[in-house]
């Protein structure tokens, strides 16, 4: 199947990698890597890449999905947040079944301590 082409996987995973590090430096990608909080996501990341690159493509997408959400699970409410405020997303996100996925997940973010 092509939508599992490994060579493809790889290179994607790898420019993720690369714009992750260019956009907030290498030391800082290493911090956010193996924070302790991280390390699960980061773990799964790394491991779904690698059964990626051994010729698992859909047991590598899915481990990379699970670790994808772990480490960017923080980020969901401010991206949500400035989704709300264009214009045509915004209106999507205020359909009625999408309304209450938003809420709440903005709302777990909220009594989240800080």
């Amino acid at each position: 199947m092509f939508f599992f082409d490994r060579g493809l996987l790889a290179m994607g995973n790898l420019m993720f990698l690369s714009g992750v590090t260019t956009t907030i430096g290498p030391r800082q990608t290493v911090k956010f890597f193996v924070k302790p909080r991280n390390q699960r996501g980061a773990f799964c990341f790394l491991f779904g890449l690698a059964l990626v690159l051994y010729g698992w493509p859909f047991f590598g997408l899915c481990v990379e999905g699970y670790g994808f959400i772990a480490l960017f699970s923080g980020f969901f409410p401010t991206v949500l947040i400035f989704l709300k405020r264009v214009p045509g997303v915004g209106a999507v996100l205020q359909l009625p079944g999408i309304k209450y996925v938003v809420t709440t997940i903005l709302g777990k973010a909220q009594q989240l301590p800080v």
